[in-house]
């Protein structure tokens, strides 16, 4: 989970989009007070602005943020303050206008070159790269079909998966014509295995597992 503390709405919005892509999930907060709301076990990465509405975003690190890899992100560029701001712990230091691609090959490197791929939903944990699920510290056992269609759900998360999407999936999987009501038995199957509602229904559109 990445928290992008940034007050400038574009920049926060063209982020979004570029880390959503990547299959990041992001938080984001136009302020320190916000951001303190924010701030869980959860969040892997900070991008952090310097100037922000409420407060300096060297102060805000210094005293609140240090066990937390942060990422300057900032229109600060003078040699002290990026000095400042390697002494004090912080990982990286980009300074605005800046490049997305390198914003997010840095991003990859600080997080180890490799997103986590164990990916945790109320009671439910599903290694993608075993493809294993668990419910608590059991495992559960899927057919492989149920195993792609959930997979392709957690690699989607907050985004809606259209029946057309899962049809065409299917088919490629198997080679077998999908009809409608094969989807409706498909997510039933799972639904019950699972044992926990954290797959949403968009009757007549699809489906969404959302990120708590």
């Amino acid at each position: 989970m990445i928290l992008l503390v940034e007050d400038n709405e574009k920049i926060v919005k063209g982020l979004i989009y570029a880390l959503e892509k990547e299959n990041y999930q992001v938080l984001t907060a136009n302020s320190i007070q916000d951001a303190r709301k924010k701030i869980n076990k959860k969040i892997d990465l900070i991008i952090l602005d310097v100037s922000l509405p409420d407060g300096d975003g060297f102060t805000f690190y210094k005293e609140e943020l240090k066990d937390i890899k942060t990422i300057f992100l900032t229109a600060k560029d003078s040699e002290d303050d990026i000095v400042n701001a390697f002494e004090m712990g912080a990982l990286d230091y980009i300074t605005k206008p800046f490049s997305t691609r390198e914003l997010l090959a840095r991003i990859k490197r600080i997080l180890n070159d490799k997103k986590s791929n164990i990916v945790k939903i109320s009671d439910i944990t599903f290694d993608m790269d075993r493809l294993v699920v668990l419910k608590g510290n059991k495992e559960i056992k899927f057919s492989s079909l149920e195993l792609k269609i959930l997979q392709l759900l957690f690699i989607n998360i907050n985004k809606v998966v259209t029946r057309e999407n899962l049809c065409e999936h299917i088919w490629e999987w198997t080679g077998n014509d999908v009809y409608d009501n094969t989807i409706t038995v498909y997510m039933k199957r799972i639904r019950e295995k699972l044992g926990t509602d954290i797959i949403r229904t968009l009757k007549g559109i699809g489906y969404r597992i959302d990120y708590e």
